[in-house]
């Protein structure tokens, strides 16, 4: 059996061992937007298929038996797309995303729907910490009275905030690291994402802990569709895509 995970993400890396040790052929995709991913074990394609159409006809040439989209939670293009080029083959889909943070005792968070909303209510803060990755900075470029700490992996793109610090890092991160950036940056407001998991939970943690709120973009809804399989965790869709191939 042939599977195609659309990847780059702890998840997708774990599925594609799984299914390779049982005998799978597999081809994890990554976008390529990171300079140095961490590759999976497998074939590996990295960059774009020309949105549905072009994945359809890849699916259809390289005779692909199942699509798993286990990619980053806020990647909605490429969801829309792995869900149009199944519905259009009839290969059977399973969307592998991990569970969404959800608050605990003493947590103060501010939902928002998108970073403009975002960025409107962060101008009400003083200090805040951006960890919204390096492409949807431009929303909160507009302010330049407050100071803005922005960490992502590679340098960001597009216009930033007038007062910035950047800093270029990758997880996981420790929660005393994390108490000890916003203490020294004097943070009073962390803009994040919802992405859920373990990697980066820690500066949520460290807001809980320092008493600082959170503004929280929440997800892009996942497409819907009668042939997708949704699951939380690698070991859900390696069971799911035994499932699904009888």
């Amino acid at each position: 059996m042939r599977a195609l995970i659309l990847g780059g993400t702890a998840e997708s890396r774990e599925l594609a061992l799984l299914l390779l040790q049982s005998g799978w052929r597999v081809t994890s995709s990554l976008a390529g937007r990171v300079k140095e991913p961490k590759l999976p074990l497998g074939e590996v394609h990295i960059g774009g298929f020309g949105g549905p159409p072009g994945l359809a006809r890849w699916l259809m040439d390289h005779e692909v038996d199942l699509v798993v989209d286990a990619t980053h939670p806020f990647a909605e293009k490429i969801s829309i797309s792995a869900a149009e080029a199944t519905r259009a083959t009839g290969i059977p889909l399973i969307a592998l995303h991990r569970p969404a943070w959800t608050p605990e005792n003493y947590d103060e968070w501010i939902y928002v729907n998108d970073m403009e909303e975002a960025a409107r209510i962060a101008e009400r803060y003083h200090h805040i910490f951006l960890t919204i990755g390096r492409q949807k900075l431009a929303p909160f470029a507009n302010d330049s009275h407050n100071l803005y700490v922005i960490r992502s992996v590679d340098p960001p793109e597009g216009p930033l905030p007038k007062r910035h610090r950047l800093i270029l890092s990758r997880g996981p991160f420790s929660v005393q690291d994390e108490k000890q950036l916003m203490r020294d940056n004097q943070i009073d407001a962390l803009v994040t994402k919802n992405s859920g998991g373990s990697l980066t939970y820690a500066k949520i943690v460290a807001a809980r802990q320092l008493g600082i709120p959170v503004i929280m973009v929440q997800r892009p809804p996942l497409p819907g569709g009668s042939r997708i399989t949704a699951v939380h965790t690698a070991s859900d869709a390696y069971i799911a895509a035994h499932g699904l191939m009888g």
